[in-house]
């Protein structure tokens, strides 16, 4: 991401692959890619790259003219950021790395929310799953949702959310991505060939799914300081633990947080303060990272031998 204008190359920094379709005034008509939080690829597709930059040059077409040149601005690059100062001039700037410093700069700023974690929301967050071979093309609406009181059905064309132009599925989390944390944002789609208007009512809190996946999450504090692979289905059910709960075996590397804490190569992680939590040992990182503050002491459940144990963990950070 050296010397890349923010501006203009505006994405998901997360993403596993991203395109940006733009014009010589580097107008941007579109964009495709993205990574979705289980299967990294879902939503890509050669078929669906194509219907994109096909709908990408229909907007360039409709462009009107441009009367005169614009005057050229400088552009906002990652190395304006002064967490890039820590690497050297010769090292790579991961496009993750945008989110991380742009992180750090707002919390010295004092401005830095968890709401900044929310980012790019999932078409399923409104109600909307799209065709992956046609980004905008509806193939289904929950029931109850905001698209489905906006009054989108199966089959409907997408064409504008949030006054930005949808050709793909990374248009519309773009879109959703500039949405506000509760309101309402305009949609505009296509139903047998008439342009159908309505709105979609957010709710607060609309934006939160798993964002366990997001490397540019464990730049975040306080970190978890236990980690290791979930166990399988037969394990968790050879210790008595259900399918669905949490419970993954510490690595070879204790982290100083952990070992002081009294954590054991081989230890089951079991979760905190006792709460039964059915989610993944990279979920379990991303819930401490959430709901935790870096000074904080957790009870932490562990299984070790058969016998449950409470060890007092001090996260790492704080005075």
């Amino acid at each position: 991401m050296r010397g890349v204008d923010l501006d203009v190359f505006d994405f998901d920094y997360d993403a596993t692959w991203m395109a940006v379709f733009l014009n010589a005034d580097e107008k941007v008509h579109g964009r495709y890619g993205g990574q979705h939080p289980v299967v990294a690829q879902k939503n890509l597709s050669l078929a669906g790259l194509r219907h994109a930059l096909t709908e990408a040059l229909a907007a360039h077409r409709r462009e009107p003219p441009r009367a005169e040149p614009t005057a050229p601005r400088p552009p906002r690059t990652a190395e304006q950021y002064p967490a890039s100062r820590r690497l050297t001039a010769r090292s790579c700037i991961h496009c993750h790395n945008v989110y991380d410093f742009r992180r750090e700069a707002l919390q010295a700023a004092g401005k830095w929310r968890l709401d900044e974690v929310w980012v790019y929301p999932l078409p399923e967050n409104v109600g909307l799953t799209l065709d992956v071979d046609r980004g905008n093309r509806v193939a289904g609406v929950a029931a109850g949702s905001a698209a489905a009181r906006a009054g989108l059905t199966t089959g409907d064309t997408l064409r504008a959310v949030h006054g930005v132009q949808v050709g793909s599925i990374a248009d519309l989390q773009y879109a959703l991505h500039g949405a506000p944390a509760k309101g309402a944002v305009h949609v505009a789609w296509e139903r047998a060939g008439t342009t159908l208007r309505g709105r979609l009512d957010l709710a607060e809190g609309w934006r939160m799914t798993d964002v366990s996946w997001r490397w540019s999450l464990r730049g975040l504090q306080p970190d978890p300081c236990v980690h290791g692979d979930d166990l399988t289905a037969e394990e968790k059910k050879a210790l008595g633990l259900a399918a669905r709960q949490l419970a993954f075996r510490q690595g070879a590397f204790v982290t100083p947080a952990a070992r002081h804490a009294g954590v054991a190569i081989n230890d089951v992680i079991l979760g905190v303060e006792g709460r039964r939590l059915e989610m993944t040992a990279r979920q379990f990182g991303a819930y401490v990272r959430l709901n935790y503050c870096p000074g904080d002491e957790v009870r932490l459940n562990v299984l070790r031998a058969g016998k449950r144990l409470d060890l007092t963990l001090r996260l790492p950070g704080g005075n």
